[in-house]
């Protein structure tokens, strides 16, 4: 939630330093409420051991890392989210560099 919270703070200045359009924010917002559906209706204490897996394009996955890396040190205020969003993002990454079988 803090991750969200970080990507909807950011000004219109912040977006273009990132390359970013108010779409591009929109669509990765969009990521993490299509993964946190999965943990919908849980205990609270239940959510922190589900495991919450993101599915999105590769470009996106780059733009997530670069602004985890850069900017949310400055405006979330639990480290343990930081480590989280990127552990989580360098698994997206490696599973889309995989070769697809067929």
């Amino acid at each position: 939630m803090e991750f969200a919270l970080a990507l909807l703070a950011l000004t219109p200045v912040e977006l273009e330093a990132l390359g970013w359009t108010f779409a591009d924010r929109k669509r990765l917002l969009d990521h993490f409420l299509a993964s946190g559906k999965n943990v919908q209706g849980r205990k609270v204490e239940d959510i922190a051991r589900i495991p919450v897996e993101l599915a999105l394009p590769q470009r996106d996955v780059d733009r997530l890392q670069q602004f985890a890396r850069r900017e949310l040190p400055k405006t979330v205020s639990n480290a343990g989210v930081i480590d989280r969003v990127l552990n989580a993002l360098d698994r997206a990454s490696h599973r889309s560099l995989q070769p697809m079988s067929g």
